[in-house]
């Protein structure tokens, strides 16, 4: 499973922002000659601040920069039908800290409706990561609904492994304002 979470203070031009991701998946598969399983957890965690050149809240252009913080948990072990060969497991438990720089316009269609699109891309610990979105909002008299896509890949080294994770799909979520 998934969770996100994201929370957002705005000051005149300048905000800052988190972005929380807690990603859980775990497969078994049994095959002619071994039984494999596999468990992945893993958090990934952005503060960013983000400046805005327009005068509007909540509208336009705006660039933004700050820390990617990647935590991974990753099991293989693949258990051998013939009991002369031993198990095979591998075991990667790594945290990645990167540089965060992006992107993002939101277009005000109405008074209630908005479109929001981000980019961006991190460097520093990892092989790179990078992250598109697209967010349609419906504003409320407290807050907003948002329907979107996201996309993220994130590209990780422990030793002589590499560990490609991507996610991506649709989201729906009620944001709260105070």
């Amino acid at each position: 499973g998934a969770l996100m979470i994201a929370g957002e203070a705005r000051f005149d031009r300048f905000s800052v922002f988190t972005d929380f991701i807690y990603l859980g998946l775990a497969d078994d598969k049994d095959f002619p000659r071994f039984a494999g399983e596999s468990d992945l957890d893993a958090r990934l965690f952005d503060l960013a601040v983000a400046w805005t050149p327009g005068a509007e809240r909540f509208r336009g252009f705006e660039v933004f920069a700050g820390l990617r913080y990647i935590d991974v948990d990753f099991t293989l072990q693949l258990d051998p039908v013939n009991p002369l060969f031993d198990d095979a497991v591998v075991d990667a438990d790594e945290s990645f800290s990167d540089f965060l720089l992006g992107a993002r316009y939101t277009w005000a269609m109405s008074e209630r409706w908005g479109l929001t699109l981000r980019g961006d891309a991190s460097f520093g610990d990892t092989e790179g990561t990078w992250n598109a979105s697209a967010l349609a909002q419906y504003r409320t008299k407290r807050g907003a609904w948002f329907l979107g896509y996201r996309y993220l890949d994130a590209e990780v080294a422990n030793g002589n492994a590499t560990l490609n994770v991507t996610m991506n799909g649709p989201l729906v979520g009620y944001g709260f304002m105070f």
